[in-house]
């Protein structure tokens, strides 16, 4: 309990480094991505919504109807958790080239030095579109299967808590790979560092997740989970 609340304390401890002169101006282009992103697609997915429902419920064999009870509430819960981590997955893809930047000034406030890398500005970027396209692709092997999970009655009780768990893990390597990403760890190097202490992490990850279902919070939760990140990055994992 005490490693899961150490990662989530280093999303709260690295808010107010967001207000520091020397962090400030790299927060605006992820900020106003975040926005602009997470409106158009919450608001396309709150217009398709009844119609991924009602095909959702062409899945299903005539015989489970009498459990529409039990899938319906499990459904909705597995829609909004994709939904949004889809949201701000694309967002941050989006963003990437304006996140290392961010968590560099922030490295920088830490430890009183910038993280140094050998490639220009230009590659950098380069570099981060790819990990976020690394990481699409292994959101969306290991998403198919828990979805799947959904339709199996009896078995669907458990898809909603593995979507949640899966969910704040997804979140921890999306945005720990930001900070240490500046060092030069790829994508699955990251994955291999969380695995060693996966509970902080997940502490971390769990309450980007709560964030991300708040109104107008989830607006400003990449460069907030950039900042945590880059704290429990430098805390937790030598770069």
């Amino acid at each position: 309990m005490i490693a899961f609340l150490r990662g989530v304390s280093c999303v709260f401890r690295g808010i107010p480094l967001l207000r520091l002169p020397g962090v400030r101006r790299y927060v605006i282009a992820p900020l106003l991505i975040n926005l602009l992103m997470f409106v158009a697609l919450v608001g396309y997915g709150i217009n398709r919504f009844a119609e991924l429902i009602a095909w959702i419920e062409t899945l299903l064999p005539a015989w489970v109807s009498w459990l529409d009870w039990l899938l319906w509430p499990v459904f909705v819960v597995i829609v909004l958790l994709a939904g949004f981590i889809v949201c701000l997955l694309l967002a941050t893809l989006v963003a990437a080239p304006f996140t290392g930047p961010l968590a560099a000034a922030i490295e920088t406030q830490l430890r009183g030095r910038a993280p140094t890398s050998e490639r220009g500005f230009i590659a950098e970027g380069v570099a981060a579109l790819a990990g976020e396209v690394r990481k699409l692709g292994y959101f969306a092997v290991r998403a198919g299967p828990l979805g799947l999970l959904a339709l199996i009655p009896g078995v669907n009780l458990i898809a909603a808590p593995l979507w949640l768990l899966f969910s704040a893990w997804m979140l921890a390597l999306e945005y720990v790979e930001v900070p240490l990403g500046n060092h030069g760890h790829t994508f699955p190097a990251v994955r291999a560092r969380l695995m060693q202490q996966p509970v902080p992490a997940l502490g971390f990850g769990a309450t980007i997740l709560l964030l991300t279902m708040i109104p107008f919070v989830n607006l400003l939760v990449i460069p907030v989970a950039v900042a945590g990140a880059t704290v429990l990055a430098c805390e937790e994992h030598e770069t």
